[in-house]
C-alpha cells in the first residue's frame, strides 16, 4: 500500500528522535515521468519512470548528516536514521547549521493560487508520440531541412512534502509538459542545426507541435553558410533565447554561498550600481503557472517578492539560513534542497525591466556587430568576472543581418558588460527568468 508522503516524513522524524538526533528535517518526493522520442516518423525510444525518494537530515548540536533512499519500508527508515545520527556524531561542527526558529516558519500559504499542478489526466504515450511526430513532420516540411536530429515530448508529475522537528510540515504537487525539436539543414561539413521547444506546467499552455517543428526548421535553414566573423571589438546583441545567461551570472555572483566564500566579483558591490539606471531585477516566487514558483522554501521559510536590483543598484544577496547566519543577515527564503542534499541558496522567478525598443530596433541601431543566438562552453572567473564563451549567431552590417556566424569567441568583463546592457522588449512572460534580448555595446570577438 502506498503511504502518503506526510506519513513518510513523520516516520522519518520519529526515527530520528528515537536514534538520538537533537533535531531533524525530512523530505519525501513521489514522481512519475514519461518521455517519447520520434525519428523518421517512428517511435525511437519511450521511457517511463516512477518512484518515491526520501531523505533525512539530522543534527547533533551543530553537527549534521544527510541520508537518502528509495526504500520506504519502516525497517529501512529506522536503519537510515541510526546511520545518519552516527554520521552526524563524527561530522565537523558548523556553527551556522541548524533548523529555522519556529517564528520564522511559513504559515497559511495558498498553493492553489500558484497553479503548479495540471489536474488533467496523464497523457497516453501514443499522444506524446503523435505530438513529437507532428513536430518532426513540420520541421521536415521546411524547404532546406535535411533531417531532424530529435523530436521529443514529455510529461512529469511530482509530489513534494517537507517536515521538520521545529513544527513545520507542508507539501505541494506540480506537473511539467515539454515538447522540442532539433532540425538539421545543409549537407556534409556545411551542416547546421538549430532547435525550438516549449515547457509548461499546463498542457493547455504548450505551443503547438506544428509551430515548434516549423520554427526549428526555419532556424536551421537560416544558419546554412555560417562562417567566422572578423576579429575585433564590436557590439554584441544577446538574443532572448540566451540573454538570461547574463542575468544568471549576476545571480550567481550574489548567491550567499559565493558571498560567504568571498568568491564573487560582486562581493563588495552591495549598494552599488550593477545595472544601468532605470533597470530593476525583481524576484517573485508567487507567479502562477511558472516553474520557479514556491509556496515555501526548502527550510520551511515563507517565500516572498523582493527587489534584488533597484534602478540599477544592488539591494541584497540570495540567502538560505546557513549563509545568512554566516553573514550576520536574515534568510531571504531561497533555500532549495533534494532528498539527498542539504539546502543551498537558489533564486526563484526573476524579471528584468524591459526596454522600449524591439530586437529589430537594436539590430538596426547596433551598426556592425554580432547577434548571438547560441553559446557553447565557458571560461568565467567568478572572482574577477572575466568572461569568455564560444558563440554562434548572425553578423550584422550597417544595421542589417547579413550572414550566419559560427566558431567565434566573445569576451569581456561581466561587471562592465552588465553596467552597459541595453534591453529590448521581447521577453517571454511565462518563463521563470523573464529577460529580453540584451545589447552589450562593446565586446572582444575572436574569429578570423
Amino acid at each position: 500500500m502506498t503511504q502518503p508522503l506526510e506519513a513518510l516524513t513523520a516516520h522519518l522524524l520519529d526515527a530520528a528522535r528515537t536514534a538520538g538526533a537533537d533535531s531533524a528535517d525530512a523530505m519525501a518526493v513521489r514522481g512519475t515521468s514519461l518521455s517519447v522520442d520520434v525519428r523518421q516518423g517512428a517511435l525511437e525510444e519511450a521511457q517511463r519512470e516512477e518512484g518515491t525518494d526520501i531523505g533525512l537530515r539530522v543534527f547533533i548540536g551543530n553537527r549534521s548528516a544527510i541520508v537518502s533512499t528509495s526504500d520506504t519500508s519502516q525497517s529501512t527508515i529506522s536503519e537510515m536514521a541510526a546511520r545518519a545520527v552516527a554520521m552526524a556524531r563524527e561530522a565537523p561542527e558548523n556553527p551556522h547549521a541548524g533548523l529555522a526558529d519556529p517564528d520564522q516558519l511559513a504559515r497559511n500559504w495558498d498553493v492553489d493560487a500558484l497553479e503548479l499542478n495540471d489536474t488533467s489526466p496523464e497523457p497516453d504515450p501514443a499522444a506524446l508520440q503523435a505530438q513529437a511526430a507532428e513536430a518532426e513532420a513540420a520541421a521536415l516540411g521546411v524547404d532546406g531541412v535535411a533531417q531532424v536530429q530529435a523530436a521529443s515530448a514529455g510529461y512529469s508529475a511530482r509530489e513534494v512534502h517537507l517536515a521538520a522537528s521545529n513544527g513545520f510540515a507542508g507539501g505541494y504537487q506540480r506537473t511539467d509538459r515539454g515538447l522540442s525539436c532539433v532540425a538539421i539543414a545543409g549537407s556534409g561539413a556545411a551542416m547546421e542545426r538549430d532547435y525550438d521547444g516549449d515547457s509548461r506546467i499546463f498542457q493547455a499552455d504548450l505551443r503547438s507541435a506544428a509551430e515548434i517543428g516549423r520554427r526549428a526548421g526555419e532556424r536551421a535553414v537560416e544558419r546554412v553558410g555560417a562562417r567566422k566573423p572578423a576579429t575585433g571589438s564590436y557590439p554584441v546583441l544577446f538574443d532572448e533565447r540566451v540573454s538570461s545567461s547574463l542575468i544568471g551570472h549576476l545571480l550567481g555572483a550574489i548567491n550567499g554561498s559565493a558571498i560567504a566564500r568571498g568568491a564573487s566579483f560582486l562581493r563588495n558591490a552591495m549598494g552599488e550600481q550593477v545595472l544601468p539606471e532605470g533597470l530593476s531585477l525583481i524576484e517573485d516566487p508567487h507567479r502562477p503557472r511558472t516553474s520557479g514558483s514556491r509556496p515555501f522554501d526548502g527550510e520551511g521559510l515563507p517565500t516572498s517578492r523582493r527587489v534584488i536590483v533597484e534602478d540599477g543598484v544592488l539591494q541584497g544577496w540570495t540567502l538560505d539560513l546557513a549563509t545568512a547566519r554566516q553573514l550576520g543577515l536574515n534568510s531571504t527564503g531561497n533555500a532549495a534542497r533534494g532528498t539527498g542534499s542539504g539546502p543551498s541558496p537558489t533564486p526563484w522567478n526573476m524579471a528584468l525591466t524591459q526596454g522600449n525598443a524591439s530586437r529589430a530596433d537594436l539590430v538596426r541601431d547596433m551598426g556592425t556587430g554580432l547577434l548571438v543566438t547560441s553559446m557553447i562552453g565557458s571560461t568565467i572567473n567568478p572572482n574577477t568576472g572575466d568572461y569568455s564563451r564560444g558563440a554562434a549567431g548572425f553578423w550584422v552590417e550597417n544595421g542589417e543581418i547579413t550572414y550566419a556566424v559560427n566558431e567565434c569567441t566573445i569576451a569581456g568583463n561581466l561587471r562592465d558588460m552588465l553596467l552597459g546592457i541595453v534591453p529590448a522588449n521581447d521577453a517571454r512572460p511565462h518563463l521563470s527568468r523573464v529577460v529580453p534580448s540584451l545589447l552589450v555595446p562593446g565586446m572582444i570577438l575572436a574569429g578570423n
